[in-house]
Formats: structure tokens, C-alpha cells, sequence
């Protein structure tokens, strides 16, 4: 008989529960969210698992690589189909969800989702912090531009290097004034300092990363692009067509359909959000920036324009750059707007 397991984690304790081919549960238990913890745990059953299922979350790659290691058939499963697959429970709880996991995967009713590798996932950290360091740095000077509008004092347009400069220029003669700027000063320049240090550490990245110097190949898909891009593929063979790509990243529109009612909505928004907002950019860039080498991808997507408005264009043209960029990848080929994929696809 066949076995299959559920897995609820948190962050101290996870959940397991299995269950047997008809359902029934077996064993259920709380164990620490460690590695060795569940793998001793498994081991310890007295019977093989077919399958076991573990939701996506922050632990969950750390968890499935060391479990997958140890010979054990763990999958990941998307969270936003367990999510819907246990709204009819009418009591939440962690115990519930590792049950409904179980049984999802003795059903065979769940989604796999493609667990990252190392290498990729330390790019999305580095880019991640990238974001979080050029959020707070933006919020800060909006920040003294409020403050010092208030009083008159008008900041205007300045570069990133004389913002400094510029604020006690404005505040001189403000004693007040000068105390709260500053501490933000101080702030602000911490900030910078730390930009910088990321925006040195990505270009250097890029020119380790072949498949970064591919993808920048492409008018429009500088280095930040390229590594997101790259990153959250990761393994390119994984899509069986070049065309998944538009609909993995939320870049296609919804569709309902039921009994007389049939329409299209909007995209769907699901997938990697840092994704679609870096192929919107690149879409942005090709079509406002007189770039060379993009002239039917431009045309395609300015007739678009003409016809539905620029956003919904530039929307059409990120999902069209994420097909051209995976096929790129999965061939090993450098953009060319003469080849007769890249026209294809135009």
C-alpha cells in the first residue's frame, strides 16, 4: 500500500500528517523545522512514502533541498492552489493544513513548483536588498523635500551626489532646520554608501553571469533586468515552450467561461511580481528610448499602442520579451532581430 505525507511549516514546529491510498491517517505528529529533525523522523516511519508535500513558503527550499538529498520524494507545492484548495475547511489550523496536504498528494490534485537553486536564489537576495536599500533612500529624500516645502524652501532637481549639498544650502541660517536635516542627512548618506556598494556588487555579478551578458544583448534588458530575469528562471528546460513563459509570470489575461458568459480580463498578476515589474521597465525603455536593433518588436507593439493605448503595449511587449529572453536562454543565442525566431515572434 502506498503512503503519502503532509507537511505544515512553521517556524519552530511543522505539522505532519500521513495518510494511506484511501485515505485514512496513519501518524501524526509535531516535529522541529529542521532538516535533520524531519528526515530522522521520515526514517523512522517503517514504510516507504510515495509522495510527500510541502507548501511553499520561507523555510521550504531549505527544507525540500536537504529532504530531497536524503532520497525522499518531497514536492512543492504553490501556495496559492493549497490556499484555494482548503477554503472549504471551516476550522484553520496547522494540524488541518498538514492533513489536507496529505491528502492533496494522494489525490495527485496539486501544482509542483520548481524549488530554486542556490546560485539563484543568492541573486534574488542580492537584488532583493538592492530595492529595500533605493526604497528607503528614495523615502528619505521625498522625506526632507516635504519637510522643507513647508517652509518654503524649494529642493527642485538635483543629482544624487549634490542632494546633500543642496538641502543645508536651504537650511542655512534655519537652526531648527538644520537639526532635523541633519539626522536624515546622516541617514541619507549611509543609504547612498550602501547603494553603491550594491550597485558595484551587481555589476560585477553581471560579468561573472553568462547568462546575464546573454540576456543584455537584448535593446531595452540592462543588468538589473537581466539577473532577475535569469534568476527566476533558473533552469530554462523546465518549460516545455518558450509561450509558458508570458502565462508562469502573470503577463496573460484571466479568462472566465461558464454556460453563455465568456470573456477575457486583465493579466493575471500571479507568479514573480519583481519579474513582470523588470520586463514592464525594458518594455517601457524600448518603446520611449531611440534603441537600435528593435525595430519590429517597436513597430508590433506601437500598433498595439494605436489601437488599445500605451500601457496596454508595453504590457503586450513584456510578455512578448519574456518569450524571446527563455527561447534565448534555452538556445544559448544572442539577440538578433534578423533571426527568424525573433521575427516570429514579433
Amino acid at each position: 500500500m502506498d503512503y503519502y505525507a503532509g507537511i505544515d511549516v512553521s517556524l519552530e514546529y511543522s505539522s505532519v500528517c500521513v495518510v494511506d491510498a484511501s485515505g485514512e491517517i496513519v501518524r501524526e505528529t509535531k516535529v522541529a523545522s529542521e532538516p535533520e529533525a524531519l528526515i530522522a523522523w521520515f526514517g523512522a516511519v517503517g514504510f516507504g512514502l510515495a509522495r510527500i508535500g510541502l507548501e511553499a513558503g520561507p523555510l521550504s527550499q531549505w527544507l525540500l533541498a536537504a529532504m530531497r538529498h536524503e532520497g525522499l520524494a518531497v514536492e512543492l507545492l504553490e501556495t496559492r492552489h493549497v490556499r484555494d484548495a482548503f477554503k472549504a475547511m471551516p476550522v484553520k489550523s496547522d494540524r488541518n493544513d498538514a492533513r489536507g496536504i496529505a491528502q492533496l498528494m494522494r489525490l495527485g490534485w496539486f501544482r509542483p513548483v520548481h524549488c530554486k537553486s542556490l546560485v539563484a536564489q543568492e541573486v534574488r537576495a542580492m537584488l532583493t536588498a538592492r530595492k529595500l536599500i533605493q526604497s528607503k533612500l528614495r523615502d528619505v529624500e521625498n522625506s526632507l523635500r516635504g519637510i522643507l516645502r513647508g517652509f518654503g524652501l524649494k529642493v527642485g532637481l538635483t543629482t544624487r551626489s549634490g542632494f546633500a549639498e543642496r538641502i543645508r544650502e536651504l537650511v542655512a541660517g534655519h537652526e531648527n532646520l538644520k537639526l532635523v536635516t541633519g539626522g536624515l542627512l546622516s541617514v541619507h548618506a549611509v543609504l547612498l554608501r550602501e547603494f553603491q556598494a550594491f550597485e558595484k556588487a551587481v555589476r560585477a555579478l553581471v560579468r561573472r553571469d553568462a547568462k546575464a551578458r546573454l540576456l543584455m544583448s537584448t535593446p531595452g534588458v540592462g543588468p538589473i533586468v537581466a539577473l532577475t530575469y535569469a534568476s527566476a528562471i533558473d533552469e530554462p528546460g523546465r518549460f516545455s515552450s518558450s509561450k509558458q513563459v508570458g502565462a508562469h509570470f502573470g503577463l496573460t489575461p484571466k479568462k472566465y467561461q461558464s454556460g453563455e458568459t465568456d470573456y477575457s480580463g486583465r493579466i493575471s498578476k500571479i507568479g514573480d511580481a519583481a519579474v513582470r515589474t523588470a520586463l514592464y521597465e525594458a518594455a517601457h525603455i524600448m518603446l520611449v528610448k531611440p534603441l537600435k536593433g528593435c525595430t519590429q518588436l517597436k513597430s508590433w507593439a506601437m500598433r498595439i499602442a494605436r489601437r488599445a493605448g500605451m500601457k496596454k503595449a508595453k504590457v503586450a511587449l513584456a510578455r512578448k520579451l519574456a518569450v524571446i529572453l527563455h527561447r534565448m536562454l534555452a538556445d544559448g543565442t544572442r539577440f538578433n532581430a534578423a533571426d527568424k525566431t525573433m521575427a516570429a515572434a514579433a
